[in-house]
């Protein structure tokens, strides 16, 4: 997650376990599937920007990836998934950042965003976001994006949120990626409602 305040969220992770938090999901199915749907397999390299507490690092683990990064702000949240994940932590590279501020000393092939790109609602964080995706994406790779869609909520743990159809989302990032796939997906959040999200899947010009 970010919203330029670590403090923030690491205290988000101290009052509640992660399975009480909104954006939580018991398996990442709308990710994997997002994987699925671009050809994406273990031997590519892959980082979590806002990744936190989410299993989809366990799963990709499980599916026998070993190139994995999981970036986030809240160190809280990535010691959540590395108690969970125990000793097999120490086959993931943690990176503890704001992905506004932070620069990647390598590129990847793939870069997974569920749910930070939404809070940059000024425009200089997003090209700042953008920047850093230019410097740690490689060419021909592509990232996956989902943001909360029009009819979703408009604050996330208190805080405003810009949300995108996918028209929207590709305007965003236009100038160096093509689009390649778009749908929409309901999650359901842990008191049992639903979130609108809208995925999209876009490719770096060579």
């Amino acid at each position: 997650m970010t919203g330029h305040d670590g403090d923030r969220w690491n205290d988000v992770y101290r009052s509640k376990t992660s399975d009480q938090v909104s954006w939580f999901e018991a398996t990442p199915t709308a990710s994997l599937e997002a994987l699925r749907r671009v050809g994406a397999g273990p031997r590519r390299s892959l980082i979590d920007v806002g990744g936190g507490a989410s299993a989809l690092v366990d799963r990709l683990l499980d599916l026998g990836w070993s190139d994995l990064t999981v970036l986030d702000i809240a160190e809280e949240a990535l010691e959540v998934s590395k108690a969970r994940l125990g000793a097999r932590a120490d086959r993931v590279d943690w990176r503890v950042a704001d992905i506004v501020t932070w620069r990647a000393k390598r590129r990847y092939d793939l870069w997974h965003d569920r749910a930070v790109f939404h809070f940059l609602i000024t425009v200089e964080a997003r090209a700042a976001y953008r920047r850093a995706l230019a410097a740690g994406l490689a060419p021909d790779g592509h990232v996956i994006i989902a943001t909360f869609a029009p009819e979703g909520p408009d604050r996330c743990s208190g805080l405003p949120v810009r949300r995108y159809d996918v028209a929207g989302l590709h305007r965003e990032f236009e100038v160096d990626f093509d689009l390649v796939d778009h749908w929409t997906d309901y999650h359901r959040t842990p008191a049992g409602g639903f979130q609108a999200f809208t995925w999209a899947t876009l490719r770096k010009r060579p």
